[in-house]
């Protein structure tokens, strides 16, 4: 169909979205919480092989922040990565929801509770900043994954060997 000179198709039937797990209602939450503080945020991003984070946090001074969300004690007793996403950002946290036994996670890290509408920060991780090549790297993966799922939701249809 044309309209205006240009070309357009009927809109595609959009499928129903699953439902979001516990875990990605924390994630969204703790986005959400982060965008009210200037963060711009990604989740599940691939610091190295074998890690993926469930939210990395971009501020505006050029911070980075991982955020890892547990939803429940099993979840958090079975990471055994967790330690391995230090190294990667300035400060790390984890998110849980109101219900979780907060005093089983590491009390020199960061926390933050949330829900699928918000979230807030309880504790401050402590900082360790990242040196200037390991950051630069960061940002590069951090711009590059956010392109593509943002081309990924605008084309949902792309045949691609790797999504991420």
């Amino acid at each position: 169909m044309f309209m205006f000179g240009v070309m357009t198709q009927a809109p595609a039937e959009q499928p129903i979205p699953e439902p979001l797990t516990a875990g990605q209602l924390i994630a969204r939450g703790v986005c959400r919480h982060l965008l009210s503080l200037d963060f711009v945020s990604v989740e599940e991003l691939v610091p190295t092989r074998g890690l993926r984070v469930d939210v990395m946090a971009l501020g505006p001074k050029g911070e980075i922040w991982i955020i890892e969300c547990k939803s429940g004690i099993a979840d958090f007793r079975t990471d055994q990565k967790w330690q391995g996403y230090l190294e990667w950002c300035d400060r790390f946290f984890w998110a849980v929801d109101t219900e979780f036994p907060t005093e089983i996670l590491p009390d020199d890290t960061g926390l933050m509770i949330a829900d699928g509408y918000g979230g807030e920060i309880i504790r401050m991780g402590p900082e360790a900043r990242l040196a200037g090549a390991r950051r630069k790297v960061m940002m590069q993966k951090f711009a590059r994954h956010a392109a593509r799922r943002h081309h990924w939701e605008r084309d949902p249809g792309l045949s691609v060997s790797r999504r991420w």
